[in-house]
């Protein structure tokens, strides 16, 4: 295994970085490919590891050395426990059938590049760690409000894999006595319960068998997240991340940390090397400007948050990620014409177009078929500066015709266009009042 060892890691991710100016990997993280000769070394890797397990748990050592002194006699309610033994819904012993046991064995696996008895020593400190910490009664604690803000689970990326977002910067208005209490223990410790909480609120989306969406994505977003009075949740967020490292092996497929200024960018890419003994190969940074363009390359249009250049809105009773997206190319220097049909009177055209950056030129009208109408302005506006152009509208039809919708690109890049529409019953405000 150890002349293989070299040949079964990730393959990792670069990160240039060149003065005055960084520059974004500009691929996925991908699972690199594995020939025959690597399927079989990891297959009996496995194989091993399950076998080890299975001893640890009959010979009552998985969570470290068994208590042999004469006076203590195992009861049957503490083997059975052991023998019951789960971590995130999963059986650990081996000869039990589930179908998840062994897609978790080698997420501990993997971690180690595939060092049997490294992988063993994991899976141990990380039960220990569970039992000492309480993890599996944490998504019972009431942590209070403090942190409610900053992170929430929506939507999944292009896999099917559950998207997390952790927004640092609502933080910002936090009174400086409530951040400097970071400094405490009691408080540090206090966030990373908090943390641990999360992530035990994701797995519960995961699903182990084979086939299902057994990892998640991370977006991490540092917008407004700067300046000294941050320091000590830096600190903490620090420990968080050796935390998860640790104790969540290969749960996380990609962090993808957006709004990144330049110093913390350098900082981070040298800090997880010290954490994790290598290139961070499951990292992508996204500075101011790149963001949408970014997590884009994860999450489709439809999945992805309208703060951040996608589609979806929170608690959105218009639209679905169901609903259809077109996609258009709008050249540099160019303009693009986007024609949603209107035949039907009596209903509601609503639309949503997102611009992956700003400069441009937006206009929105309907087009009467009938020559002796009047055309209809809805909406005219130059927008210039930022990453993106979001809008959502809405027009009754009262009279046959077509939604209009002109863009101007005034800048010398191409940019991507999303748009969706659809129709829906409405009854006219004077109807309902008329008597």
């Amino acid at each position: 295994m150890g002349k293989n060892r070299g040949k079964i890691q990730d393959q990792n991710m670069e990160l240039h970085i060149h003065e005055g100016n960084e520059k974004e990997h500009e691929e996925n993280y991908e699972e690199p490919l594995l020939d025959h000769e690597d399927e079989k070394l990891i297959k009996r890797a496995l194989i091993d590891f399950k076998c080890k397990v299975e001893d640890a748990i009959h010979g009552n050592y998985l969570f470290g050395i068994p208590d042999t002194h004469p006076c203590h006699n195992q009861t049957t309610k503490e083997i059975e426990q052991l023998n019951e033994i789960k971590l995130w819904g999963v059986d650990l012993m081996p000869s039990k059938p589930h179908e998840g046991t062994d897609t978790l064995l080698l997420k501990f696996l993997k971690s180690k590049n595939y060092v049997v008895h490294e992988a063993l020593e994991k899976l141990r400190k990380t039960l220990a760690w569970r039992k000492e910490f309480k993890a599996d009664e944490i998504l019972e604690d009431n942590l209070g409000p403090e942190f409610q803000k900053v992170a929430y689970l929506n939507t999944v990326d292009k896999e099917g894999r559950p998207v997390f977002y952790h927004v640092y910067g609502d933080l910002k208005d936090k009174p400086m006595q409530y951040l400097e209490k970071m400094r405490s223990e009691e408080n540090s410790d206090k966030f990373l319960r908090w943390r641990v909480q999360q992530m035990e609120k994701c797995i519960k989306e995961l699903n182990f068998e084979p086939g299902g969406a057994d990892s998640l994505i991370q977006v991490i977003d540092w917008k407004d997240f700067q300046g000294p009075h941050t320091k000590e949740l830096r600190s903490v967020y620090r420990k968080c991340w050796t935390l998860l490292e640790e104790h969540y092996p290969e749960i996380i497929h990609q962090y993808i940390i957006v709004n990144v200024p330049l110093r913390y960018y350098v900082s981070h890419s040298f800090s997880s090397r010290l954490i994790t003994h290598k290139p961070s190969d499951k990292i992508i940074f996204a500075r101011p400007g790149k963001v949408t363009e970014t997590l884009l390359r994860f999450i489709s249009p439809a999945n992805l948050l309208v703060e951040y250049g996608g589609l979806k809105r929170i608690n959105d009773n218009e639209f679905s990620s169901e609903h259809k997206v077109f996609e258009l190319n709008l050249k540099a220097h160019a303009s693009t014409h986007i024609e949603i049909p209107a035949p039907e009177v009596g209903v509601t055209i609503v639309w949503d177009v997102t611009v992956v950056e700003w400069d441009v030129t937006y206009k929105e009208e309907f087009i009467p078929e009938d020559e002796g109408s009047y055309q209809v302005l809805l909406q005219d506006k130059e927008k210039k500066g930022g990453e993106r152009l979001c809008v959502r509208n809405s027009y009754y039809i009262n009279e046959g015709g077509m939604i209009s919708i002109f863009i101007h690109n005034h800048i010398n890049k191409c940019k991507k266009v999303f748009y969706r529409y659809k129709t829906k019953p409405t009854v006219p405000t004077y109807l309902l009042y008329k008597t």
